[in-house]
């Protein structure tokens, strides 16, 4: 494959996940809204007398910060995925299979 091709399939590929993520955000309507909460309606539709048997240790002080949070422990583990991908495929470039 020459570089132009390449790079017009590079493109390509790129509008079609910007258009992908667009799509439904323009045309689906609703609330987004956590599957935490869509749980807890559940629990208390199902169950009224139901008592949680566990607190969290930590309330963050608003929903921006808990989305900061969850953005960053997302973050830290596509970061520690992608090293660890790196890692093994570098071994195995500098090792070839010994026949």
């Amino acid at each position: 494959m020459n570089k132009s091709s390449l790079a017009r399939q590079n493109w390509l590929l790129v509008i079609a996940v910007i258009t992908l993520a667009v799509i439904p955000l323009v045309f689906v309507r609703g609330e987004y809204g956590g599957s935490d909460g869509q749980a807890e309606a559940a629990i208390q539709d199902l169950y009224p007398t139901y008592k949680p048997w566990f607190q969290p240790f930590f309330e963050p002080a608003s929903s921006e910060i808990e989305s900061l949070l969850f953005a960053s422990q997302a973050a830290l583990g596509a970061g520690i995925i992608g090293y660890v991908i790196g890692l093994y495929k570098g071994r195995s470039q500098n090792n070839p299979p010994k026949e």
